[in-house]
């Protein structure tokens, strides 16, 4: 979905340090009106050069007022303008819930920034906010949309999600994936988005002077998707690397594999579904498609290949009616580099 992403301002009252935008920063500020805001969605809008907007702010005057700016943005694109294209509203934990309520009933997806993966880190880098006053209001966007869902009413139809920076501390990618977990779990998140951090002008003592592999990024959304979709546990996940740190040379379904060569080959005709989808290269969608055709025929490795998007990538790890891999699962210090992605071929299997 292609979404007009823009501050309503760069001001802000706090002073975090891994923000650019932070209170203390030399940054040149700048501010939208509401109604600028408005006519600049519904301009690009109408010439087809959008499908929806995405609209966060940093904190000016107070919570409160920035986040009655915001939700006015949504509420005048509803019912003024007639907006029928996406609001996604990222919400101020601070601000009154009274206000999130609010901009629940006009965007289609409300997030709260989680910011940092730990509460000390928060204290650190960020000591205007609060871990708690976070996860509260999470905890109550989640009962508002259970509650309209149940009542058949409009709130957030879309859900909540949260935005986490990777690398401005220590955290491990163990820990993150942890976190996320438990976010999914109780709060029902539908995403969480991870950010790599970048360095920025007069920065703290305590930040990194680089920032984090760019693979590192995409690595934790692959993990994150085999936490949602695939049956993962953060622990084997993060097990498949070292130090708590997922792999960068391999994607994370692939080191697991490799750490659990024992449970390979398996039957493409008689596994079940769990283990089809631990098997590197399979997605969820090929395996519900070799699920479906093997109830009417043993599967070779060319109907295999039909299925899924690369027989090539599955050939140590699959029996199929007319294969089975020359020898046991090929040594590990083989079989790597044959499942090393180059960076323009990172996928989510």
């Amino acid at each position: 979905m292609s979404l007009l992403k823009i501050l309503l301002t760069n001001y802000c009252l706090f002073d975090c340090a891994y923000c650019i935008n932070r209170r203390s920063s030399n940054v040149e500020r700048a501010r939208f009106t509401v109604d600028e805001v408005v006519a600049l969605t519904v301009n690009f809008y109408k010439r087809n050069y959008i499908e929806g907007l995405f609209l966060s702010s940093g904190i000016v005057r107070s919570p409160d007022h920035t986040m009655e700016q915001m939700t006015l943005v949504a509420k005048k694109l509803r019912r003024e303008e007639g907006f029928a294209g996406y609001i996604h509203l990222k919400t101020i934990p601070e601000a009154s819930p009274w206000l999130i309520e609010q901009a629940g009933l006009f965007a289609d997806r409300l997030s709260i920034n989680l910011e940092l993966p730990s509460a000390e880190s928060l204290r650190s880098l960020a000591p205007e906010k609060d871990a708690g006053t976070i996860a509260g209001a999470m905890g109550q966007m989640h009962e508002r949309i259970a509650e309209a869902k149940e009542d058949r009413r409009r709130f957030s139809p879309a859900g909540q999600s949260t935005q986490i920076i990777v690398g401005a501390d220590a955290t491990t990618d163990a820990a993150l994936l942890t976190t996320s977990a438990a976010l999914y779990r109780d709060y029902g998140l539908r995403r969480v988005y991870y950010s790599a951090f970048s360095p920025i002008p007069a920065a703290s003592a305590v930040l990194p002077l680089k920032p984090p592999p760019l693979q590192r990024e995409n690595r934790l959304y692959q993990a994150d998707w085999l936490l949602r979709f695939y049956g993962f546990t953060p622990e084997e996940v993060a097990a498949s690397g070292e130090d708590g740190m997922l792999a960068l040379d391999v994607d994370p379904k692939s080191a697991w594999a490799l750490k659990n060569r024992g449970r390979f080959p398996v039957d493409v005709n008689t596994a079940d579904r769990e283990a089809l989808l631990r098997v590197p290269g399979l997605g969820a969608r090929s395996v519900d498609r070799i699920l479906a055709a093997r109830r009417h025929t043993r599967l070779k490795l060319a109907d295999v290949g039909r299925l899924a998007r690369s027989v090539k990538r599955l050939l140590p790890f699959l029996v199929a009616a007319d294969y089975r891999p020359p020898t046991a699962l090929a040594d590990k210090a083989e079989l790597r580099p044959q499942l090393a992605e180059a960076p323009a071929q990172l996928s989510l299997f």
